[in-house]
């Protein structure tokens, strides 16, 4: 059975550099930041004092207002970059065959602002006081329910949970259903919203996040030799999927093609990666295979690039061993440098930057890159964006668990 070939129609999203796909990739080929001080509670006994958050976001713009009380942030955030995403497919739901649309989303770790909400309560007030609504908002597939009902998909339904690899595993299982003829159309991505206290807290505390918190936008900086660990931000990534026949049937307007996927564990530590990147390597080796290239047919990596000094060391190392042939003319950045890391909507929003890299020829920088570390040594397009055709690209991402997962998408033609 021949499989079908996939390709991306619609894109939305919501970063703390970017409250639509126009602001997001704009801010992104600026060398734009959307790291500062964290506003949504008192940090004062924190560790860390700085998150990616989303700025002068007003979901009542796009969701009604009763409706918008009764969902935890992540479940909005999905919403909202969502009907961007449709609407920018011009998708016909009138006319379309909702039983073969469907939903796959990835997230991290789901509503965990109701939980710590709702658990203050019971504490101070008592069990009878918890909302009613607590379970519905706080668990994480709820957003991707919430998804199916808004558009009437009566496809496939998933929550992919993966850690910060769920976006890309949620793509690329959307991917393999179109591809096998289980739904024409799917809507995929991830959301995050985990900016609270008590996330912080952990994060800060197991020594993961950056404490350079007195220049915020200085703090995200991935492979630089002074990187001392990611920044927490929060947002969503959706783009729609289509079959190639289907998307022309209805003359959509095609983006790129997802051509492939790779997954893999490191099965080594549940929060290091492998040596050498093995798990890495394998992950961007088989979604090369499912996509019919080879590495030299790779132009460009949107990198994990987390700044944390594991990541970044093993990364470059998977990169350059499977890479070791056409080095000189790869082109690697990590928007995490701009963005902090969104966790399980990671790979959402790095795949909307992935594909207008491709669209535009413009490779968006990894910014705070100034002291070269000599175990990292890949052209990480350093400072300022780079103009050049972009024809293949990978987009990588990686999670606690030994999580891998990797994308391939190419120019369309």
């Amino acid at each position: 059975m021949s499989m079908k070939k996939v390709v991306v129609t619609g894109l939305g999203a919501l970063a703390p550099n970017g409250n639509s796909v126009d602001q997001f990739w704009s801010a992104i080929k600026s060398g734009t930041s959307g790291i500062a001080p964290i506003t949504y509670f008192d940090t004062s006994d924190h560790r860390v004092s700085i998150a990616g958050e989303l700025k002068d976001f007003n979901p009542e713009q796009q969701l009604d207002p009763k409706e918008v009380r009764k969902l935890d942030p992540f479940s909005i955030y999905a919403l909202v970059s969502s009907i961007e995403a449709v609407k920018s497919a011009k998708l016909d739901l009138q006319n379309s065959n909702l039983d073969r649309m469907g939903v796959i989303i990835g997230c991290g770790i789901g509503g965990i602002k109701t939980l710590e909400n709702e658990h203050d309560i019971i504490n101070r007030k008592g069990a009878r006081r918890v909302s009613p609504q607590f379970v519905a908002k706080m668990i994480p597939n709820i957003a991707g329910g919430h998804l199916s009902m808004r558009f009437g998909f009566r496809g496939p339904s998933q929550t992919v949970i993966s850690a910060c690899a769920s976006s890309n595993d949620a793509i690329g299982i959307a991917l393999r259903l179109i591809r096998y003829g289980d739904a024409d159309v799917i809507l995929t991505g991830g959301t995050e919203a985990s900016i609270t206290p008590l996330t912080i807290a952990g994060f800060g505390n197991m020594r993961a996040l950056s404490q350079n918190c007195e220049n915020p936008t200085k703090a995200s900086r991935p492979f630089d030799a002074n990187r001392d660990g990611f920044v927490l931000s929060e947002g969503a990534g959706m783009i729609v999927l289509e079959s190639e026949k289907h998307a022309l049937d209805r003359g959509a307007p095609i983006l790129a093609e997802l051509a492939g996927y790779g997954s893999t564990d490191d099965a080594f530590h549940i929060t290091q990666p492998a040596p050498e990147g093995e798990g890495a390597y394998r992950a961007m080796q088989i979604a090369l295979a499912d996509s019919g290239l080879n590495p030299k047919d790779i132009d460009y990596i949107n990198a994990h690039g987390t700044s944390t000094p594991f990541n970044d060391r093993n990364e470059s190392k998977a990169i350059s061993n499977l890479f070791k042939e056409n080095l000189n003319e790869l082109n690697v950045s990590s928007t995490k440098s701009m963005t902090g890391h969104l966790l399980g909507a990671a790979g959402g929003i790095e795949a909307i930057a992935t594909v207008k890299t491709i669209m535009n020829g413009i490779v968006p920088p990894t910014i705070n890159y100034e002291t070269p570390d000599p175990e990292c040594t890949l052209n990480y397009t350093p400072n300022k964006a780079f103009e050049t055709q972009i024809n293949s690209a990978l987009s990588n991402t990686f999670g606690f668990g030994g999580h891998n997962a990797v994308l391939c998408f190419r120019k369309y033609n």
